[in-house]
């Protein structure tokens, strides 16, 4: 089993976009007793990666209840790099 933030990179991998909520959905399967698999925790995840140029933001919207959700999606350049560090 990958780190938990390597799994979320690979996620991007394997998406074409995907925001927090989707990235929890996604791997609570495996990751779901990680007390890290939360909102925040995921949040700054994506946030950090963004900023190392990994993901990039593609759009936002707002969620049934009223909180911002933010899209991100790996461009090609950002798979690359996720995938030759983070093998399957």
């Amino acid at each position: 089993m990958k780190p938990l933030n390597y799994a979320i990179l690979k996620h991007f991998t394997k998406v074409k976009e995907s925001c927090a909520d989707d990235v929890i959905e996604a791997l609570k399967g495996e990751y779901g007793n990680f007390k890290a698999l939360n909102k925040k925790a995921v949040i700054n995840a994506l946030m950090t990666a963004e900023a190392n140029g990994l993901i990039e933001e593609t759009k936002f919207d707002l969620d049934s209840n009223k909180e911002l959700r933010v899209y991100y999606h790996a461009n090609q350049d950002g798979i690359d790099t996720i995938n030759k560090y983070i093998r399957d």
